[in-house]
């Protein structure tokens, strides 16, 4: 999702061009090696965030939800290419771009991965994108939604995850019919947030809308957002909305509650956070009438491998799995039926297998990767919905669905 820590900006210069190139090679030749030998596993990376100031717990259910996905291809589609087990290989981002884009060289080259997913903080994704598209080991976005990750139509980039431009077409339709006029943002400075106010702002402007917004922007290590709540209080919104990631978004739901507004003006989280288990140990009191996005509700039907995931996520966990958990299962999913479907482990025979045709996943909807306009280049959507708490204390699965937004992403 966007849930992206700002760093660096790519700059190739001619000694990093050789060191890609001979990564590159490296990695082909691995490859190939993996490729010639039947009985041996076959690795998928998964690059997401486990420890600050990445978001850990949108992290460890991310790589739940991976590890599942691995016993299920291994228990019940018998591995890939006839028999060869799948394994996964986890690294830790912790949110940075760095240590994201080292991720991702050593997952390629080390640890022979043919694929990588689990990304996570958009920053990330677009950062390690760049020398993928070097390298040509595919990347899978699982819960990135900033626009550029996929915007440059690099072929190896591809996206099961809601984009930005379709999150504010969702909450633009909600605003416009719940007659608000006056729209604060409280937004940090990463591509998700910037993205997300830029886009909201251009988009409201396009369609005309009799909307008047405030943004207050404040750095993702920020440990007292006081200063930028009083303006949006004095800005005299009808709503706020809550775009910080991880602990910046918690900061914002409490300190709201005490400049005192909330629960006066109500308060839309710009992702699924409020989902987590870990909600209302967060927020016993003020955690109640928040209004949130998400991208599941138990009301949506599963295809049989989600269900099968969702009961044994079940047993092992002892809660419904969420979205973050049913999107990394599914990648891992899409990434082996490539395998299957390239008869190899080439990781340009699995790109160019993901860019053609459809494959099943975790819901009854096929996913599939459209040679689409704009950020909608290799991107798979599912609905975006709106979630509201009513009482404290309730289960995300009863939250009541005040917004169900779809949209193709035809671009």
């Amino acid at each position: 999702m966007g849930q992206e820590m700002k760093g660096h900006r790519f700059t190739l210069t001619a000694t990093a061009a050789v060191a890609l190139l001979a990564t590159a090679l490296t990695a082909c030749g691995q490859n190939r090696l993996q490729s010639s030998t039947p009985g041996q596993p076959v690795t998928v990376g998964l690059i997401t965030p486990l420890s600050p100031p990445g978001d850990v717990a949108s992290g460890q259910l991310i790589q739940r939800g991976a590890e599942l996905g691995i016993a299920y291809v291994n228990s019940q589609m018998h591995g890939v290419l006839g028999g060869r087990r799948l394994q996964l290989a986890v690294e830790d981002s912790a949110g940075t771009n760095d240590r994201g884009v080292n991720d991702y060289r050593q997952l390629v080259t080390e640890k022979q991965a043919v694929a990588v997913t689990g990304f996570f903080h958009s920053s990330v994704n677009i950062a390690v994108n760049e020398v993928a598209h070097q390298i040509g080991v595919p990347t899978i976005s699982t819960q990135g939604s900033a626009a550029d990750i996929t915007a440059k139509h690099y072929p190896e980039t591809f996206r099961t995850h809601v984009i930005d431009p379709i999150r504010v077409s969702a909450w633009l339709q909600w605003i416009e019919e719940k007659g608000f006029k006056r729209v604060a943002m409280i937004a940090e400075t990463t591509d998700y947030g910037v993205g997300l106010v830029n886009e909201t702002q251009r988009q409201a402007k396009a369609r005309g809308l009799d909307i008047a917004f405030d943004a207050e922007m404040f750095d993702h290590s920020a440990t007292d957002l006081t200063p930028q709540l009083l303006k949006a209080k004095a800005f005299g919104p009808d709503l706020l909305i809550n775009i910080g990631v991880g602990t910046p978004m918690d900061l914002i739901v409490d300190q709201a509650r005490e400049v005192g507004l909330s629960p006066q003006v109500p308060m839309l989280v710009s992702y699924d956070g409020p989902v987590r288990p870990q909600w209302w140990q967060l927020h016993p009191q003020d955690g109640s009438g928040v209004y949130f996005i998400a991208y599941y509700s138990p009301r949506e039907p599963l295809s049989s491998a989600g269900k099968w995931m969702a009961q044994r996520y079940q047993r092992q966990y002892h809660e419904a799995p969420v979205y973050s958990s049913l999107s990394a299962f599914g990648d891992i999913l899409l990434i082996a039926e490539a395998i299957d479907k390239a008869r190899s482990t080439d990781p340009r025979k699995i790109t160019a297998a993901l860019s053609s045709g459809s494959f099943p996943s975790w819901t009854s909807t096929p996913a599939s990767f459209p040679d689409a306009q704009g950020p909608y280049y290799h991107t798979w959507s599912p609905p975006v919905l709106i979630l509201h708490y009513t009482q404290p204390g309730q289960d995300w699965q009863r939250a009541e669905v005040v917004e169900t937004f779809t949209q193709k992403t035809v671009g």
